[in-house]
């Protein structure tokens, strides 16, 4: 099997020259993405409408085209799922990720291209294979086969004429990979695009149990139910006792920090690694090219043009937003994108921060809707995040899920943050736990500090740890089980706690 291993790793190495021009030369990088968007692009409705064939410079571009949202697209993307084509991109779609987004029960359709997908998506998940074996050459990778968490996909209904799809970006993604990629993954693809998580995930555990199994990719949530359910079937503690040869965990849709504690419990041996990658369904954004580092590295000729909208015009008629050669270490952008996917000046809904300009790596800082800013706290996803994680390091806990928002002002009582957290293991203390969190927030963003100030505009607190399997059940009760669905981190409003909140008590 040595051979497998040399011929993939060769396969992947052909891609270096690409990645060493884009660390190079990004802003040249960047700049040929959009005039090739553009020129590609011209002979669309929207590129008619904005006349992009005259345009030839960045400067224009944003002058020209304004900044865009989903419901800006909303009648493009309907059209193209009926099958009108030639409308945001030149090439027949036919695909489309479906997405819940985390802000609105509303499904969104982002459109899958040809071009999105092998020179996006695809080429995403060679280079992270690429920068893994590049740290660990002697790896036994393709040894075995990966396992793929993937979600399901369905024929659109509205579709006429020539049919389309729509599902979850990865079961669209694994629809799509070529015949020979299919040898390498496993279980069988009739199962890893099953829409019936239940029933999915133990078929993946007893089609997967006698696999030699060397990768995983996947969502952590739905990773740590199979992992226990493995358990469950085999009487193992020890994932490495079912899968010796297990050596990567590439992990992404939501932040892993909250989740170490409970992998390392799962997974105890020094072989293991983990990577992240950021892959929303508009676009893959950036992979960990370096183990053990926390932020991303931002690949930039994956056909995707970026600009990054400070938080303080986002909301406005006509935001400014920056290019590349303009960010600034440390403030929080919300991205906004144009793609080959159709997609043009689009606010994916995610925030940024960059940890270096030289080449360009970032940490994901949270939503642009999802945050809690009740108070002038300003709590974002990153924040709370980190407060978890360190208040479950110093108390030995660990998590499932965790969800907060406002509690609002009333006669008796300030203003502060509710929080439901479902423990793996629960600390001895909640009260411990709930200073610890306190002072890690006050500790990680100054302007709750500044609003716990001795209780005045915001109390402690307050933390009701539900009983195991409550998010679950209130995903699978609200139709939202699979991939692309994640209990909403921040709220705020209180929505999602109070929906939660009687699903739990009525059970």
């Amino acid at each position: 099997m040595a051979i497998i291993n040399s011929l993939v790793s060769w396969y992947l190495k052909r891609r270096i020259p690409a990645i060493e021009t884009m660390l190079s030369n990004p802003f040249g990088v960047q700049y040929n993405q959009l005039i090739q968007l553009l020129r590609t692009a011209q002979i669309t409705e929207f590129g008619r409408k904005y006349d992009f064939k005259t345009i030839h410079s960045i400067e224009t571009f944003k002058e020209r085209v304004p900044v865009t949202n989903y419901d800006d697209f909303k009648h493009y993307i309907e059209r193209m799922m009926r099958g009108e084509q030639n409308i945001l991109w030149p090439s027949d779609v036919s695909w489309f990720a479906k997405s819940s987004g985390t802000t609105s029960a509303k499904s969104k359709f982002i459109p899958v291209t040809y071009e999105s997908l092998e020179e996006c998506h695809i080429l995403g998940g060679k280079d992270v294979l690429l920068w893994y074996l590049n740290q660990r050459p002697n790896s036994q990778l393709f040894d075995g086969k990966g396992l793929v968490m993937g979600g399901s996909h369905q024929i659109n209904q509205q579709g006429v004429g020539n049919a389309t799809f729509y599902g979850d970006l990865s079961a669209v993604m694994m629809q799509n990979l070529p015949f020979w990629a299919h040898f390498l993954r496993t279980p069988e693809l009739s199962i890893a695009i099953m829409d019936n998580w239940d029933e999915k995930i133990e078929k993946m555990a007893r089609a997967t149990l006698h696999e030699d199994v060397t990768n995983i990719s996947g969502v952590p949530t739905w990773t740590i139910v199979l992992i226990e359910r493995l358990f469950a079937l085999t009487g193992k503690q020890n994932l490495l006792d079912i899968w010796p040869n297990l050596e990567l965990y590439v992990h992404g849709g939501v932040s892993f920090t909250p989740y170490k504690e409970r992998f390392s419990q799962l997974i105890k041996g020094s072989s293991m690694n983990y990577m992240e990658t950021y892959n929303a369904s508009e676009g893959f954004i950036g992979i960990q090219d370096r183990l053990g580092a926390s932020d991303l590295l931002l690949m930039l000729d994956y056909g995707i043009f970026y600009e990054f909208m400070p938080m303080s015009e986002y909301g406005k008629e006509n935001p400014v937003t920056y290019n590349l050669n303009e960010v600034k270490l440390n403030e929080n952008y919300a991205l906004v994108i144009s793609t080959n996917a159709g997609l043009w000046r689009y606010i994916i809904g995610d925030t940024i921060r960059f940890t270096s300009l030289n080449p360009f790596r970032f940490k994901i800082a949270g939503r642009t809707k999802h945050f809690i800013n009740a108070f002038g706290e300003e709590l974002v996803i990153e924040n709370a995040d980190e407060a978890i994680a360190k208040a479950c390091s110093m108390l030995k806990a660990s998590i499932a899920d965790y969800t907060a928002c406002p509690i609002y002002f009333n006669a008796n009582r300030n203003g502060g943050h509710e929080w439901l957290i479902e423990f793996n293991t629960a600390p001895e203390n909640l009260d411990a736990f709930t200073l610890i969190l306190d002072q890690e927030l006050k500790a990680l963003n100054s302007d709750y500090e500044a609003k716990r100030y001795k209780d005045i505009a915001m109390m402690p607190p307050q933390i009701t740890a539900v009983p195991r399997g409550t998010f679950h059940n209130w995903l699978k009760q609200a139709g939202k089980l699979g991939g692309q669905h994640k209990i909403p981190r921040l709220s705020n409003d209180r929505q999602f706690v109070e929906a939660i909140k009687a699903n739990c008590f009525q059970a």
